[in-house]
């Protein structure tokens, strides 16, 4: 681990492998991967909460993006193993957001060297108008259990 990052505690780490088509032509990936990445170990991780994207549109809602940040460290490359654990850092009443960091599988044998550090906010939204939705209750309770859990 890097001198001065702190460890994302996740239940679950996602991961992927850098294909060719994330690439430019010096085998780099591009930026807008890591976004990616982040967003699909949100939600991997809401759906190990139990409340996915399907089982949420079974109650009329759906996740959205509010914020994304992300901080980049040093590229991914062709064919990189990347891991990424998240971790819930806020609870409102209707938003939530997910900490996360985008980490070169430690099998390289780099340590797991980071290579980004980010942020997604989310909302939920209802019907086809797209209605702010408060978080449901038991969706909020497992988000702070989890937020919690990791601050132990």
């Amino acid at each position: 681990m890097t001198a001065g990052t702190a460890a994302v505690v996740s239940s679950r780490i996602a991961r992927f492998k850098v294909e060719h088509v994330d690439t430019d032509a010096a085998g780099v990936v591009h930026f807008s991967r890591y976004a990616s990445w982040l967003e699909s170990a949100v939600l991997d991780d809401m759906e190990d909460l139990g409340f996915g994207v399907g089982s949420l549109a079974e109650h009329g809602l759906a996740p959205a993006v509010m914020e994304l940040s992300v901080r980049y460290v040093r590229p991914a490359r062709f064919p990189d193993r990347i891991e990424v654990p998240v971790r819930v850092d806020h609870v409102g009443g209707a938003s939530f957001r997910f900490a996360g960091e985008v980490r070169r599988d430690e099998a390289r044998g780099d340590e797991g060297a980071l290579l980004a550090s980010g942020s997604l906010r989310l909302c939920l939204v209802s019907g086809t108008a797209a209605a702010p939705a408060r978080i449901p209750a038991g969706l909020r309770a497992r988000l702070r259990d989890r937020m919690e859990g990791a601050a132990r």
